[in-house]
């Protein structure tokens, strides 16, 4: 009991001092673990837990990724399915054969043994990239790619080390029968994870749970994650993994209630697994086997981190014209491995040992760990040095004041794919804005601190919305002659005091005039502003700049089959002057396209002409 309280409260420590410093969590999870591990203080050993560890990293790591998967939306996942796709077929296959090679001219071992390795190491896992990506924020579909890897090869790499182990290590039934005992597994653990999807919708949409009883639609989401897994475990080793995965997706993408508060429970239930389990597989690391394998281990981790990494990075970002460069190379950065390669490399090890080949135990358990070690020291500890270095985190809006006009406006930017940060110094206002899903700095939006500490340095616009004047005016100076924030918006709630907002730079909306200009509207044109007041629902109009290379310096005609149906070109922006543009308009490079439609027509005409934003 004193061991696993220490582990807990070591772990929600952490969370605080990682949030904190902004630095991933799983940093300094590797660093407890290895404090109370064998190597330092001995708390935690193998025998702490006995037969037990299987169970509960199992369990754990069902839930983990269940979560990471149930906030997997369908559409986002087409935002960056062809390179999520290469993710987990083309590079997956890069960095199995790779670590293989590798493990068998740097490691020595035998062939079975470097496959083993190589499958291991191609899960990445959302237990190491998801507190990166808390830290490092990066576009959508960005960490859609990362997010989609890690869930899918945690799936695979599990499975098949465990059919290798199986079939090739102890059996050494040949290639044939792995492939087949891989597809058994594999279909085993999405049978598993359907049937629970199934069960759990039912139930959820029946009157066995009232509509708003959160609790009770929280635990049977988490029902589905522990129940599809153990299921799947009872008919097949390892198909447990992809049970939970399987549930997690289709849940996420079913309409059911309460899901705001389901994924805020399923969050804070994987803080305290995460912290747990990787704590004390950390506590398990092996030093002496990874110092055992000497230059060889030193070999093996820059061939995984230098060469096969960016390989697969490049590959699966090649010719994706929405991948920029730098976050191409961010992707070929941080690769870190986690929990699937320190369990299973874990009981592998002992179950070889027990078997009488220790040599390949060591091989085994050292070579996983040092990649594991290297990887999340280097790659996760330093991934938000990585991130600013290459730029990759996108420009944010921050929004001074959290009431209904700050609330409404953060809703239709961040419907828009904005990243959206709110400051509110109402404890009530913070905790309604929170409650809504959007980041929340609580503090005074003039206070130079509270608008550091909200990272105002790197805003492209400021909004202030408060109801008072004063606070407002304060808010843009301050953005604008302290922190050089390129464009400020401001609510003005007395018309006398628009020239005050103008003079200092600050665009000035006239509380009072844009309610007569609305009402207007309603008089003369309801249906038009009844299409204008539904913007980001099921139409949208967007204005976004031509930074495709490929369509830049072809006519409207040319460009038609670029178009989507049910999206048009309505304005061209060019040195400064707006006109409706004809078949025959040629849009140049840096011109500004405003497109009008249903608001998925016009999101992908956006994407396809500005791919980089």
């Amino acid at each position: 009991m004193p061991v696993i309280a220490a582990i807990l409260v070591s772990g929600l420590v952490v969370q605080l001092l990682a949030h904190r410093l902004r630095v991933p969590s799983v940093v300094f999870y590797l660093a407890i673990g290895v404090v109370l591990g064998p190597e330092v203080l001995g708390l935690v050993t193998l025998e702490t837990f006995g037969s037990g560890l299987e169970i509960v990293v199992g369990i754990s790591v069902a839930i983990v990724v269940f979560e990471g998967a149930f906030a997997l939306r369908i559409e986002r996942i087409r935002r960056a399915s062809t390179v999520s796709l290469r993710l987990v077929t083309v590079s997956a296959l890069v960095m199995f054969l790779g670590t293989a090679l590798a493990v068998r001219v740097f490691g020595g071992g035998d062939w079975e043994i470097a496959l083993l390795v190589g499958a291991l190491l191609v899960a990445t896992g959302p237990t190491v990239i998801t507190p990166i990506l808390n830290v490092v924020r990066v576009r959508d579909h960005v960490a859609t790619a990362l997010e989609t890897e890690g869930i899918v090869n945690d799936v695979t790499a599990a499975i098949v080390a465990v059919v290798v182990f199986e079939t090739l290590l102890l059996d050494d039934l040949g290639v044939p029968a792995t492939v087949l005992s891989f597809l058994q597994r594999f279909g085993v653990g999405v049978a598993a994870g359907v049937l629970a999807t199934v069960v759990i919708y039912l139930l959820l949409d029946s009157s066995f749970v009232p509509e708003r009883d959160v609790q009770a639609s929280q635990f049977l989401v988490l029902a589905a994650a522990v129940g599809s897994f153990a299921a799947a475990e009872a008919v097949a080793p390892e198909a447990g993994i992809a049970a939970a995965a399987t549930s997690g997706i289709l849940l996420g993408n079913l309409d059911i209630d309460n899901r705001a508060e389901i994924e805020r429970f399923a969050e804070n239930t994987t803080l305290v697994v995460l912290s747990f389990v990787f704590i004390s597989l950390a506590a398990l690391i092996d030093v002496e086997a990874i110092l055992g394998l000497g230059a060889g281990a030193i070999a093996i981790v820059l061939v995984v981190m230098l060469v096969l990494r960016p390989l697969g990075a490049i590959i699966a970002t090649a010719g994706v014209e929405r991948f920029t460069w730098p976050e191409r190379l961010f992707i070929a950065g941080v690769g870190p491995r986690g929990i699937i390669p320190a369990s299973v490399a874990t009981l592998f090890a002992i179950e070889l040992e027990l078997a009488g080949n220790v040599a390949a135990g060591e091989l085994l358990v050292g070579t996983v760990f040092a990649v594991i070690f290297a990887t999340v020291a280097v790659e996760a500890g330093l991934a938000r040095q990585i991130g600013e270095f290459l730029g990759v985190s996108p420009m944010r809006t921050i929004i001074i004041g959290g009431g209904r006009v700050g609330r409404a406006l953060a809703t239709r930017l961040e419907n828009r794919g904005e990243f959206v940060v709110v400051v509110e110094r109402d404890a009530d206002a913070v905790e309604q804005a929170r409650s809504t899903g959007f980041t929340v700095y609580e503090g005074d939006g003039t206070d130079t601190e509270v608008l550091r500490e909200a990272n105002v340095e790197d805003a492209k616009r400021l909004i202030a919305t408060t109801a008072d004047d004063d606070v407002n005016l304060l808010a843009c100076q301050l953005a604008i002659t302290k922190f050089d924030v390129g464009s400020v918006y401001s609510r003005v709630n007395d018309p006398d005091n628009v020239d005050a907002f103008e003079s200092i730079g600050a665009a000035a909306i006239d509380a009072s005039t844009a309610t007569a200009v609305a009402i207007d509207d309603e008089i003369e044109r309801p249906a038009l502003t009844h299409w204008m007041n539904e913007l980001g629902d099921s139409h949208d109009v967007q204005e976004v700049e031509v930074t495709s290379e490929k369509l830049a310096g072809k006519s409207i005609e040319e460009l038609n089959s670029e178009i989507p149906d049910g999206t048009f070109v309505a304005v061209v922006s060019r040195d400064g002057e707006n006109h409706v543009p004809s078949a025959d308009s040629v849009l140049e490079y840096g011109d500004h396209v405003t497109f009008i439609g249903d608001a998925d027509a016009v999101r992908r005409a956006m994407n396809r002409f500005h791919p980089h934003d």
